[in-house]
């Protein structure tokens, strides 16, 4: 499901998130690496965990991002319904030299495997015991 037609109050809402540019560099991560962590956005935005948090919660209760849950893990992501449009609204942004820096960022991190969502994925837990023989 796609926005086709939305209330002003919906157009009010996005165009608030859409005034704050901590709220658009974020919009713009998620848009360009599909989900990310708080952790990697902080990593990447050199943000505080709660200017992180407070902005997220902004966003999800504007409805423009949603999110889920693997084991103490929060995945944001952009919503399906309004993807395309904030697709529309970030790609004539997308040559701005903040973003871009960001998005070079992220794939300095995501290359040096630095992120929280490769290490999650590619997890190799030892055993207790094996962890406190290994010096």
């Amino acid at each position: 499901m796609r926005v086709k037609h939305f209330p002003v109050a919906f157009g009010q809402q996005l165009f608030k998130a859409l005034g704050d540019e901590s709220r658009v560099r974020i919009l713009h991560l998620l848009w360009r690496n599909q989900e990310m962590v708080v952790g990697d956005i902080e990593q990447v935005l050199d943000f505080t965990q709660t200017k992180t948090s407070r902005q997220l919660a902004y966003l999800k209760n504007a409805g423009l991002v949603s999110m889920r849950r693997l084991d103490n893990w929060m995945f944001y992501f952009l919503r399906d319904e309004t993807a395309e449009l904030l697709q529309q609204l970030l790609g004539l942004m997308e040559r701005d030299p903040q973003l871009v820096h960001d998005q070079q960022i992220y794939q300095t991190l995501w290359n040096n495997r630095e992120l929280a969502a490769y290490k999650i994925q590619n997890r190799r837990w030892l055993p207790p015991t094996a962890s406190k023989n290994v010096a």
